[in-house]
C-alpha cells in the first residue's frame, strides 16, 4: 500500500521518534538509511511529546498473559491498552486517559502482541521464488551460494530493508536473523538496514572460521549501539567442523549470548550428529537455539528437553524444500520451548498467518487427528510469547503484560477475507492475512498506522531492491 503525497509541514520519522521520547535513538536510526532512503510520507499525525498512547475500546485484546485477561491467551473484551515511554502501562476496560495522551480509537479492532520470528535470513529476499524444484542442498547450490558471493553493501541494504519492512507490515515486531555474510562492510550495511526499519532484531552472526575478535567487534561496534538490537553467535553443528562449533560456543559464552544452530533439517544430516556435537562441546542448554530440528530421535528430543534448549519451527520453508515435518507433539510432551520462524528466502513470504496455518495443518495432515498439538491457542502463543521464550526475551516482549516493552499489533477484521464474526480467535489464524494489520508499534513507536508504513516510500524500497537484484544477475 502506498501513502498519498505529504504536505510540506508533515512530521518526519525524527518528529515521531522525538514525540515518543526516543530522540536519543533517532540519529542512529536515521543515519542508517539516510544514504539511500528519501524522506517520504508519514501515515499519521504527530504523536504528542508525552510519549503516551492509548488504544481505546478494542473489541478484543489477546494479551497472552492469563494474569491480565481470561483463558490461556489472556483475553480482554472492550479493552484499552495504554503505552507509556515504550512500555505497556496498563490493559483494562475504561482506563483513565492521562493528560497529553495520543488516543487511537480501536473499536471493532483486535489487539495482540507483535509476532516473534525466531528464525529468518532477510538477505535472501533477493532470491524469492527461486529454485522452486529443489531440495535444501540443491537450493544452496543454485540460489544462495551464487547470490551471496555477488553481494555488495548497497545490495545487502536494499534486500534487508525490503524484507524487514515486509515483516513489519505483516505484524512482526521481533526477528532473529541468522546471517552467513562474512566481510565487515557487508555486515555493517546489514545491521544499518535493520536498524533503519525500527524492528526489534537479533543479529545471529556465523563466523566461517574461529575469529573471536571479529565477532566481538561486530557485536560491540555495530549491534550494541542500536537500542533495539541484540546479538547471537550462529553455527552449523556437525562432527566435521566440531572445532569450529566449539569456537563458536566459546565466543557465545564470552559474550554472554545464545548460540544459534541449524539442526537436522534434512535426513542426510543424521551423519553430522549435531545433537551429539552440541552435547560434547557443552552447548546443549538454555543458551542454545536449534532451528528446524525435524529429524531428531526420541532420545535426542529428550536430551533437548532435559537441558532446556530451545527450538525454532519453520513449517513453510520445510514444506517448500521437502525437508520433512517437525514432531511438534513430541517436543510439546517434553516441554521444549518452541517459536515459529519464517526462514527467509525458502519461505518467500513474511506472512505469519500462513505460517500459523501451516504449523497446525501439517500436524493434522500427518496424524489425521484434528485434536493434535498445536491448536489455535497454542500456535498463537508460539507466534508471540512462545517465540520470546525460545530466544530468551520473554521478560521484555511477547505479551501485553504491564511493564513489558510495547510491541503491539492492531488487526482490523472488517475485511472481505475476515468477516463475518464467528470465532475471532480462530479467524486470526485461519482467515488472517497481512493486509488485516492496521497498526504496528515497536517499543511504543508507531511503524505502521492505518494500514500504511510510517514514513516509508514503499515504491522507492521496491525499486532499489529491483535494481540491486538486476545488478546481481548481470554480474553473474
Amino acid at each position: 500500500m502506498q501513502p498519498g503525497p505529504t504536505p510540506s509541514s508533515a512530521p518526519t520519522r525524527r518528529d515521531l521518534l522525538t514525540g515518543l521520547g526516543l530522540a536519543a535513538a533517532a540519529p542512529l536510526l536515521l543515519g542508517a538509511t539516510a544514504r539511500t532512503t528519501p524522506r517520504s510520507r508519514p501515515a499519521h499525525p504527530l504523536v504528542p511529546a508525552a510519549g503516551t498512547i492509548l488504544l481505546r475500546g478494542a473489541s478484543l485484546a489477546l494479551t497472552m498473559d492469563p494474569a491480565v485477561g481470561d483463558g490461556p491467551l489472556g483475553a480482554v473484551a472492550n479493552a484499552d491498552v495504554l503505552m507509556r515511554n515504550g512500555t505497556i502501562a496498563a490493559v483494562g476496560t475504561g482506563l483513565q486517559v492521562p493528560p497529553g495522551t495520543w488516543v487511537m480509537e480501536a473499536s471493532g479492532k483486535l489487539v495482540m502482541p507483535g509476532f516473534v520470528d525466531t528464525h529468518t535470513h532477510l538477505w535472501q529476499a533477493s532470491i524469492r521464488g527461486g529454485c522452486t524444484d529443489r531440495d535444501l542442498f540443491a537450493w544452496f547450490a543454485g540460489c544462495t551460494g551464487p547470490q551471496r558471493n555477488r553481494l555488495t553493501p548497497a545490495a545487502v541494504h536494499s534486500f534487508v530493508r525490503l524484507a524487514a519492512l515486509d515483516a513489519v507490515q505483516s505484524g512482526v515486531t521481533t526477528l532473529v536473523d541468522w546471517v552467513d555474510i562474512f566481510s565487515y562492510d557487508l555486515i555493517e550495511s546489514y545491521v544499518r538496514a535493520l536498524a533503519g526499519t525500527g524492528v526489534r532484531f537479533t543479529y545471529a552472526m556465523f563466523p566461517p572460521k574461529p575469529d573471536a575478535a571479529l565477532v566481538t567487534k561486530v557485536k560491540k561496534e555495530l549491534v550494541d549501539p542500536v537500542p533495539l538490537a541484540s546479538f547471537q553467535v550462529a553455527t552449523h553443528a556437525a562432527r566435521a567442523v566440531q572445532h569450529l562449533n566449539r569456537a563458536h560456543w566459546e565466543a557465545a559464552q564470552d559474550l554472554g549470548v545464545m548460540l544459534n544452530s541449524h539442526v537436522l533439517e534434512r535426513p542426510e544430516q543424521r551423519a553430522d550428529d549435531p545433537i551429539g556435537v552440541l552435547t560434547d562441546i557443552g552447548a546443549l542448554g538454555p543458551q542454545l537455539l536449534i532451528n528446524h530440528a525435524i529429524h531428531l530421535t526420541d532420545d535426542e528430543i529428550a536430551a533437548v528437553a532435559d537441558h532446556d534448549a530451545r527450538a525454532a519451527h519453520c513449517p513453510l520453508s520445510n514444506m517448500r524444500l521437502a525437508s520433512g515435518i517437525m514432531r511438534l507433539s513430541a517436543f510439546r510432551q517434553r516441554g521444549v520451548k518452541i517459536g515459529l520462524g519464517l526462514d527467509g528466502g525458502t519461505n518467500d513470504t513474511s506472512d505469519f498467518y500462513a505460517l500459523m496455518k501451516a504449523a497446525i495443518g501439517l500436524q493434522r495432515a500427518r496424524s489425521t487427528d484434528a485434536g493434535v498439538f498445536p491448536q489455535v491457542h497454542d500456535v498463537l502463543r508460539m507466534a508471540t510469547l512462545g517465540g520470546a521464550e525460545a530466544i530468551g526475551v520473554a521478560d521484555r516482549v511477547g505479551s501485553l503484560t504491564p511493564g513489558k516493552r510495547a510491541d503491539v499489533v492492531v488487526l482490523d477484521p472488517a475485511a472481505l477475507n475476515f468477516a463475518p464474526r464467528f470465532d475471532w480467535i480462530g479467524q486470526i489464524v485461519f482467515n488472517g492475512r497481512p493486509e488485516n494489520v492496521h497498526s504496528v508499534f515497536v517499543d511504543g513507536r508507531p511503524l505502521k498506522i492505518d494500514g500504511r508504513l510510517v514514513d516509508v516510500d514503499t515504491t522507492c524500497v521496491v525499486r532499489e531492491a529491483e535494481t540491486a537484484a538486476t545488478r546481481l544477475r548481470t554480474a553473474g
